[in-house]
């Protein structure tokens, strides 16, 4: 089992950035390939972002490419989310999630078997 916990979430306007956290306990994490993904109200979980269990590979969605950034630090337990020129669009709860380091499709919530609890942005107009 692999306990996972968001945080940094909160309201900001648009054009403002915004760090979100996720630390992870239980297994060892770096055995863990990491994703983001984000549901806002009346919408499907969408991908966000990718790293590799080395932080060797990130992939991100083509809305957020270029202004979000995902990292790792095995030593703490974390992934991030680094998230910059933020727009209304982005307003959702956000989710950490850990699968198997050999999933192929990265983008699919269901490769992914463990889940943080999420945390809110409200991006602001």
């Amino acid at each position: 089992q692999v306990q996972l916990v968001e945080s940094g979430g909160g309201l900001v306007q648009a054009g403002g950035s915004l760090r979100l956290s996720c630390a992870a306990s239980g297994r060892t994490f770096s055995d863990y390939a990491m994703g983001w993904f984000r549901q806002a109200p009346g919408k499907e979980r969408e991908f966000v972002a990718y790293i590799s269990w080395s932080g060797g590979s990130t992939y991100y969605a083509d809305s957020v490419k270029g202004r979000f950034t995902i990292s790792r630090d095995n030593a703490k337990n974390t992934v991030y989310l680094q998230m910059n020129g933020l727009k209304p669009e982005d307003t959702a709860v956000y989710y950490c999630a850990a699968a198997r380091p050999d999933i192929f499709a990265y983008g699919l919530a269901k490769e992914y078997d463990y889940w943080g609890q999420g945390t809110q942005i409200t991006v602001s107009s």
